[in-house]
């Protein structure tokens, strides 16, 4: 069901911030990756990816839900680095996807936007899912200063 109150591109301009934060997280580190499968129809699935630099830099955390798409990746790869990160808006038919994302589901009117995120490095992580959200803690450093 869609909200009627929801502004338009809502999705699309979450997809666009979160995609900015990132940008700043391309010489972090996985630290740990979740995967919470606990319901099959994928509904409250979850993937969490935890970014890590150093205590001078904030840690984030990506959250996907409602996931349509996750492929596979070896666990126990904590620590690795990131060569390069994307989260890309997916939008709902009639509208294009882009060119690397075609074929990646199967797209019919039912489906609707999404968000693609990739990380290549040592370790992959390639997921699809209908909700994001990026947290960014502050760093350690801002954190031990008593406002």
């Amino acid at each position: 069901m869609d909200d009627e109150h929801r502004a338009t591109d809502a999705f699309k301009n979450r997809c666009a911030n979160a995609a900015l934060t990132l940008e700043s997280c391309v010489s972090y580190s996985i630290d740990r990756i979740s995967l919470d499968e606990a319901n099959e129809d994928r509904k409250d699935n979850t993937l969490d990816v935890w970014l890590r630099e150093g205590p001078w830099k904030p840690d984030v955390v990506i959250s996907l839900s409602n996931l349509h798409s996750v492929r596979p990746w070896s666990p126990g790869l904590g620590g690795s680095f990131i060569d390069e990160m994307s989260l890309v808006h997916l939008p709902k038919l009639p509208s294009p996807w882009p060119a690397e994302a075609v074929g990646r589901l199967d797209r019919s009117e039912d489906l609707p936007e999404l968000v693609w995120l990739k990380i290549t490095g040592p370790l992959e992580v390639d997921a699809v899912a209908s909700i994001v959200t990026v947290y960014q803690a502050q760093s350690d450093d801002a954190a031990s200063v008593l406002r």
